[in-house]
């Protein structure tokens, strides 16, 4: 009688042991491809940004969906170019990819950007910037889905 106990006790391990074994074969996770982009690349599409920044300046979303949560994108302004004073829903993390960029955010001393800064932007806080002598190209993180509100002057 013990022996057959001890066998029962035996089969239901290797039961549980070939169960736990074959969930690891049929359970494959499935990922996304990588991806990878530099400011020049022709794969990028380039779309024009809203009416209040200056002439000239593109976004190419480089990963998700701008009307969905986390989406990185390219922002590229013409040299000397000055855009204007706005807010976004979301927080932004950025790096400076191409040129030099002063970024001034309301209550703060402005900030000059040079190629590899990073820059965090908090949600909600108005802020301008001002390429320098050459293109900009920013890339930046948003949390929330992408927008861009311009601070009416009173």
């Amino acid at each position: 009688m013990k022996t057959k106990h001890q066998f029962t006790s035996l089969q239901k391990i290797s039961i549980l042991l070939i169960f736990f074994f074959s969930c690891g074969i049929f359970a494959q996770e499935t990922y996304e491809n990588s991806i990878s982009f530099s400011k020049s690349d022709s794969n990028l599409k380039w779309s024009p940004c809203p009416d209040f920044m200056p002439e000239g300046c593109n976004i190419a979303v480089l990963q998700g969906n701008p009307t969905e949560k986390n989406t990185d994108i390219f922002f590229k302004v013409p040299a000397n170019a000055y855009i204007p004073a706005h807010t976004h829903t979301s927080a932004e993390r950025m790096v400076l990819i191409a040129g030099e960029l002063e970024v001034t955010y309301e209550g703060e001393q402005s900030q000059t950007l040079k190629e590899g800064t990073y820059a965090y932007g908090p949600a909600g806080k108005p802020h301008s910037a001002k390429c320098g002598d050459s293109p900009c190209v920013l890339f930046i993180a948003f949390e929330e889905p992408i927008d861009a509100m311009p601070i009416e002057k009173d």
